[in-house]
């Protein structure tokens, strides 16, 4: 998902922010990512507006350094943080004005991920995960009984294995979660009744 617009970067301030992509990466190391700006870049100094040249953030984007070890299975926020102070210069006596973008970058795990598996498939497994009034669903993959909550919030969950098979039994048991870790939660049998 992409979220191309033109942004005031001075709206994100103190705490506030916004979602300008959204992907799957891989697990592993990530070195570096590149931002491509469109060419409707300005800044207003004085009640006016003046056109801001990025040649290189417009053809091969901005890059900037994260350096940061992704956990698979794991909901990550990456944020870009702009420093406008030091990012828009003067271009000598013309009375043009350059984007040269000073940018910090850093990643935060969102909660943690439960993984597990429910079997047997023939009695229609649903999990559920419930804290306080949170209350998530998963149903499980047919074949393998493979299930997965991720973005979870940190604490203490009760799983609740519900058939719909009426021939078997529920089963509840609680699970820790804690940030940026997946907790697996093993493999769960249902019994017949």
């Amino acid at each position: 998902m992409l979220r191309p617009g033109i942004y005031n970067l001075l709206n994100f301030k103190n705490g506030m922010d916004t979602i300008l992509a959204a992907t799957t990466l891989p697990a592993g190391k990530l070195s570096q990512m590149r931002l491509v700006l469109g060419d409707n870049n300005s800044v207003v100094i004085n009640g006016q507006s003046y056109h801001l040249t990025t040649p290189s953030a417009q053809q091969s984007g901005l890059k900037f350094n994260i350096h940061a070890t992704l956990t698979a299975g794991i909901v990550y926020r990456l944020w870009i943080d702009f420093d406008a102070s030091r990012s828009i210069v003067s271009a000598g006596n013309s009375g043009k004005y350059l984007l040269k973008p000073v940018i910090r970058t850093y990643t935060e795990a969102i909660g943690g991920s439960i993984k597990g598996y429910v079997l047997p498939s023939t009695s229609k497994p649903q999990v559920w995960a419930v804290q306080g009034t949170d209350t998530l669903l998963a149903l499980p993959d047919s074949a393998t009984g493979y299930y997965f909550f991720g973005g979870v919030n940190a604490g203490n969950w009760d799983l609740l294995f519900h058939a719909q098979d009426s021939t078997y039994k529920d089963t509840t048991f609680a699970v820790t979660v804690n940030t940026g870790v997946v907790s697996d939660a093993g493999t769960v049998t249902l019994q017949k009744k």
